[in-house]
């Protein structure tokens, strides 16, 4: 395949803007579905003891379904351009979204969360972009601000929502968000100029069978892989539950604004850690900042579960919460950086991985561990964050494919 043919820093700014705005809105949508799924349960029927279980289920298998897709995501784009399956993505949510917002009954609205799960791979495939345009010195910027649209879409998107869904119901909330879905599909189909082609013309199953080939022979991706998957499942598992602890110390009438304040306050922390990190990150180490701050959640995970009461569990979660998405939001510069410069494409597809296969195990073992408090999730985030900076230590010291040139960051 053969590179760009345009100037690598042309409206890297513009594309970044597009990219966050598209991002921020599949969050918002992706936050309000996470927060007012277990408020919604039982007007479809599940009995309330129930829910705690139903939510961590629903949640995994809307993680799971679209896995198996992930490799012929970027062979496609590797053989047809970056921009058609991207698009592809939002469709996919398009389509979930009137599923859910219609669904009469349980199975059906199970049917619609499945539905998101294949819109995997997008994210990826826009860093991917980035990483060529976008100056050295500003990469870490840039990945940074692109990624942390998404958490502050995922808690601004129930801060907002809360009170429409108290007063009527999600349904509602979703009608909008397949609004704002359909502005960003014409956004990206008449904004995002992909002057990308290839020239490969291998069979898509070769191409995707090869990408997951690539991962395999680069031993620092072989460890980077499962070290995000550690460092975000907690992340992941804690995520999906906070609606339901915050309706455990919250015993008033409006249960969906008290959730979307919670949630969108800990927004609030992440649109000034993100950015910041990495700015801090350009200046130092891209490495030294995200095993700093792995560090720094270890510590911090337990002290939701400790909070006697909504005020200081709302701080204690803004603090880590914010924290967490700027970890996140750098981590793949990473990987781009750890990615051979020909196949970074189909790399990056696998960027989300690591949290999508967290957000099936994480909530998983959320519906055995609730069983006895849902604040349980809190310590055994911290046993994953843990594990997954000892994993992040062993990827550090393995090689890069393709030698030292092939990092840009340190």
């Amino acid at each position: 395949m053969k590179e760009t043919d345009h100037a690598p820093h042309d409206g890297w700014r513009r594309l970044v803007v597009l990219f966050s705005a598209a991002g921020f809105v599949e969050a918002v949508f992706w936050g309000q579905m996470g927060a007012f799924t277990p408020l919604h349960l039982p007007r479809l029927g599940v009995a309330a003891a129930s829910v705690p279980a139903w939510t961590g289920a629903i949640a995994a298998l809307s993680a799971l379904l679209g896995l198996p897709f992930l490799p012929f995501w970027g062979a496609l784009a590797d053989r047809y351009g970056r921009k058609p399956i991207i698009v592809r993505s939002f469709v996919a949510h398009f389509l979930a979204g009137l599923v859910t917002l219609a669904a009469p009954n349980l199975a059906v609205f199970v049917i619609g969360r499945a539905l998101m799960s294949f819109a995997l791979g997008n994210s990826g495939l826009m860093m991917t972009t980035l990483a060529e345009r976008v100056p050295v010195g500003r990469l870490g910027l840039a990945f940074t601000i692109m990624n942390t649209a998404a958490p502050i879409g995922v808690f601004v998107g129930p801060l907002a929502g809360g009170p429409l869904v108290d007063r009527f119901g999600l349904p509602a909330v979703l009608a909008l968000d397949t609004a704002l879905l359909g502005a960003v599909i014409t956004a990206l189909i008449l904004g995002y100029r992909d002057p990308y082609r290839a020239t490969s013309r291998e069979p898509l199953l070769s191409m995707a069978l090869d990408s997951v080939a690539l991962i395999g022979r680069s031993a620092r991706l072989r460890a980077l892989f499962p070290a995000l998957f550690f460092l975000f499942a907690g992340w992941m598992l804690a995520m999906t539950y906070v609606p339901l602890a915050v309706t455990a110390l919250y015993t008033g009438r409006d249960p969906g604004t008290t959730v979307g304040i919670v949630l969108g306050a800990s927004g609030l922390v992440a649109v000034v850690l993100g950015p910041a990190l990495g700015a801090l990150a350009d200046r130092t180490s891209h490495w030294r900042v995200v095993f700093a701050g792995s560090a720094v959640c270890v510590a911090l995970w337990p002290l939701p579960a400790l909070a006697p009461d909504l005020a200081r569990f709302t701080v204690a979660w803004m603090v880590l919460n914010g924290l967490t998405a700027g970890v996140f939001a750098l981590s793949f510069s990473l990987l781009a950086s750890s990615a051979p410069a020909g196949a970074r494409g189909r790399v990056m597809t696998f960027a989300y991985l690591p949290v999508n296969v967290g957000s099936l195990v994480g909530p998983a073992i959320g519906s055995a561990i609730t069983r006895t408090s849902v604040f349980a999730v809190f310590p055994v985030a911290a046993a994953f964050t843990a594990l997954g900076l000892l994993v992040l230590i062993v990827a550090k010291r393995a090689r890069v494919a393709g030698g030292p040139g092939a990092a840009r960051s340190g």
